[in-house]
Formats: structure tokens, C-alpha cells, sequence
């Protein structure tokens, strides 16, 4: 079976990607970024984070910039960015056919 891109991002890989708009980060920092974002709502365990981080890697959503011992730091890639960004649009579309006041029935 061949791989296939992200199409659309789960809600944890949705705030992973958000967690690098600003700056390079480690695991430790996404996660804590995450939780601050959501209050709460969304933890990322350790197993769940790397395995998205392992996957944007592969798809070079992010990359690696730093190892310090067992602590390691990613960038968001040009890519990365444009898939958050495509993202993004996707959920305010989604919201904005929600929001609409237009009657869904026949």
C-alpha cells in the first residue's frame, strides 16, 4: 500500500503544527504549549507526540535543529507552514458552514 499524505490533521497534529508559528521548540515545550492552548482540553502523552513528531518529520513538516543530549528541537518547514495555513482555512470553512443560517433540509 502506498503513503499517503496528510489530507486533513487530526486535533493533536492541528496544535502541534500551531505550537511552532513562533519559535523552534522541543517536545517538552510543545506539549506544554498545548495544553496552555486548549486549558486543558488537549494533552499530548509522550508516545502520542512523538509519533506526530516522527510523522512530520517524514513528510518534512518539520525538521530537527538542535540535540542537546536526549533533548531534541524542531522548526517548522516552509511546507509545515503551508499545511497549517491550508488547514487553518479548512476548519474556518467548516466552522462558517456550521455558523450558516441557511436551512440544510428539502
Amino acid at each position: 500500500m502506498s503513503k499517503r499524505p496528510l489530507e486533513a490533521l487530526t486535533e493533536t497534529m492541528f496544535y502541534v503544527l500551531m505550537s511552532f508559528r513562533k519559535r523552534d521548540l522541543c517536545g517538552a515545550e510543545i506539549a506544554d504549549f498545548v495544553e496552555r492552548k486548549t486549558c486543558g482540553r488537549v494533552r499530548l502523552g509522550p508516545g502520542t507526540l512523538y509519533t506526530i513528531l516522527a510523522k512530520f518529520e517524514e513528510e518534512q513538516l518539520i525538521r530537527e535543529v538542535n540535540v542537546l543530549g536526549r533533548k531534541r528541537t524542531y522548526r517548522l518547514t516552509d511546507k509545515g507552514r503551508a499545511l497549517y495555513g491550508d488547514e487553518l482555512e479548512r476548519l474556518r470553512a467548516c466552522i462558517a458552514d456550521a455558523e450558516s443560517e441557511e436551512d440544510d433540509e428539502t
